[in-house]
Parts: structure tokens; sequence; C-alpha cells
């Protein structure tokens, strides 16, 4: 498996790396051997956050007496100093460690500078003046706020969205962070589900020399399937291109990502599954999605107030009104068996 330089970090680890939201699913025992496992199999790079309940705690198990071996990326969700230095402080505690790799503030709604009067930024410097971190990173889901972070030229880091479903916008922000020797990390790197085809995904991101990805992973078949490609890139022939112009020419435009930036609804709509669900039923089958409680979910979407709050805070600019109806009625015709799905 090729090896990746993540920009001015010096961090250099296999282009295949390991997000760990998904092990907080799991019993403490299962995810410490996927964790593991991973290791053996040739990842070196983990990524989680204070958010991921009890993620951190997993690899703080998992990886005890082993530190120097790994590299260990985290967040925090902070708004003020004070939250800054406690979360930080419960990280380490979580991750049993003395030291973070990389500290990222998490989904960015601002980009932090100094001196901008918030001390956000001062916190990340005297945080790595005192040796808890050693680089600066961010992640965020809007295009406007990921560029501003690159150009500050203060972040080491930037983590965004980024799988063969994105625009030529997102590339180019890929672009811009190699020639700002920024590392970027790739997150929904399956665009929340929608990709099923991992061969297809990990050789769109092997084209990439500055793009770690980091695959979301809860069993061990999964992870399997991504280490298989540590022996054996898979080559972006033909095939797979025509594979994914196709892909590309069904879904890229107007479906939800499933960022959850709309959240939380006024009407208690469950927006970054329901504005997706006909996707779902479609590329990612199960009967989890028909399930009484889902009906009941989808059924909120007869009570939106109209109100536009998630329009507005759609960082791809969707008319996510009319997205959650399209998708309502398409799932009202499933249920009634007026539309098969596999």
């Amino acid at each position: 498996m090729k090896q990746i330089t993540l920009g001015s970090t010096g961090i250099t680890v296999p282009q295949n790396a390991f997000g760990a939201l998904p092990i907080q699913r799991v019993p403490m025992e299962t995810a410490v051997c996927i964790l593991r496992r991973a290791y053996e199999g040739g990842m070196t790079f983990f990524d989680t956050a204070r958010a991921y309940s009890d993620s951190e705690e997993k690899l703080g198990q998992a990886f005890l007496g082993m530190r120097e071996k790994i590299f260990i990326a985290t967040k925090t969700m902070a708004k003020t100093p004070e939250e800054f230095f406690c979360q930080l402080d419960q990280s380490l505690h979580n991750l049993r460690t003395d030291y973070i790799d990389i500290y990222q503030f998490h989904c960015a709604d601002r980009c932090f500078v100094p001196g901008d009067g918030t001390g956000m930024y001062e916190c990340m410097q005297e945080a790595k003046a005192q040796g808890k971190i050693r680089h600066i990173g961010i992640t965020a889901h809007k295009l406007n706020i990921a560029k501003e972070a690159v150009d500050s030229g203060f972040y080491e880091t930037l983590q965004f969205p980024f799988s063969y479903l994105s625009s030529k916008k997102e590339e180019a922000l890929v672009e811009s962070c190699a020639q700002n020797n920024m590392g970027f990390i790739a997150m929904k790197g399956l665009a929340g589900g929608l990709i099923t085809h991992s061969r297809a995904a990990m050789a769109y991101m092997l084209q990439f020399d500055n793009v770690l990805p980091i695959w979301g992973i809860q069993r061990m078949e999964e992870l399997e399937e991504w280490l298989s490609f540590m022996q054996e890139e898979p080559v972006l022939d033909k095939e797979l291109k025509t594979f994914i112009e196709a892909e590309q020419k069904e879904l890229i435009g107007d479906f939800c990502r499933g960022c959850g930036y709309c959240m939380p609804c006024p009407a208690g709509i469950m927006i970054n599954q329901c504005a997706r669900m006909s996707l779902m039923l479609r590329r990612a089958p199960s009967q989890n999605w028909l399930s009484e409680n889902m009906q009941a979910e989808m059924k909120k979407i007869e009570g939106c107030l109209e109100c536009g709050a998630c329009r507005t805070k759609c960082p791809y600019g969707l008319d996510t009104p009319t997205l959650l109806k399209k998708n309502y009625e398409d799932y009202k015709k499933v249920l009634a068996g007026e539309v098969r799905v596999q």
C-alpha cells in the first residue's frame, strides 16, 4: 500500500486509515479486537473524537503499551477555552496517552485564528507548547469554512467529506491543500453509505497523493475488505472509471449527504436519514429502513413547519423541505408495494 505524508506534519502512513466513529456502537471487547486487527493488517492512523461517546476509550484500551507505533487524531467541539482544556484532558485520559498527534476543531462553523477574540486558536498553541498535542487540525463540512482554513495558513490538516461523488470544487480543495503543504483527511469516503463499491472508492482515493481516507469501520468483515487493499491496491482501470462515471451521473447534485448540519429540526424530523431514504432503500437495502420505528420517523415529514431552517443551514445548498417530501412520497409507494427495491 502506498505511503503518504500529511503535509507539514511529517506523519507518514499507509493511504488506508481507520475512522473510529462506528466502533462506539459495538462492545469494548469487539472494538478492541477490530482495532488490533487493523493495526496487524497495516493501518497505523486512527481518527476519533470526544463526541464519539466511548470511541476514545476503546482506542486507549486497544493500544495500551504501544502508543509510539500508531498515530491518533481526535477532536474537540469546545466553544470556550475552559471547555477546550477540559475536553483535551478527558481525551488524553480516555486514550491513555500523554499526547495526541493531531488535535482538530470538530465540525467547525467558523475558522478560529489567532487574535480573533475567542482565544480558541491560542488554546491549540498552548496545548502544543505543553506537548499535549503535536499538530493542529480542523474538520468541516462547509466548503467556505474549509477554504478559509486552508488560506489562513494556521492549520496543518483539514478533514473534509471527499469521495468519488465529490464535485470539482472539492477536488480543487484537495489541490489547494497540496499546494499549501496541508494534509487532507478524507471523511465520508463512502458518502454516508451511498457508495457500496469499496474497490472503486479506494481506487479513486489513490489518485490523490495528499489524501488520507479514514474508513468508518464497525465490523470485522468490513475491516478485512479494506485490509485486503494493503496487499493489492485497486487500479482505476477502464471498468472502474466507467462504473464511477455512471455513479456520478446518477448521484452528483441534489442528494442529501447525511452530514447533519441541518439538525436539529424544530419539527423533530430526522433529516439526515429521511432526506435520502429513497437512495438508501435502493443502494443500501435493509429491512431496518422499513421498520415501524423508521416509518414513524418518515411520517414526521407530514409535520414539516416550512420554516426553511434546514435549507439555510445546508452546506450543499439543497432545497431540503422539497427533498424530504419527495423521499416521503417515494417511501409510501415502497410500503404500499407500488415500487420494488432490492
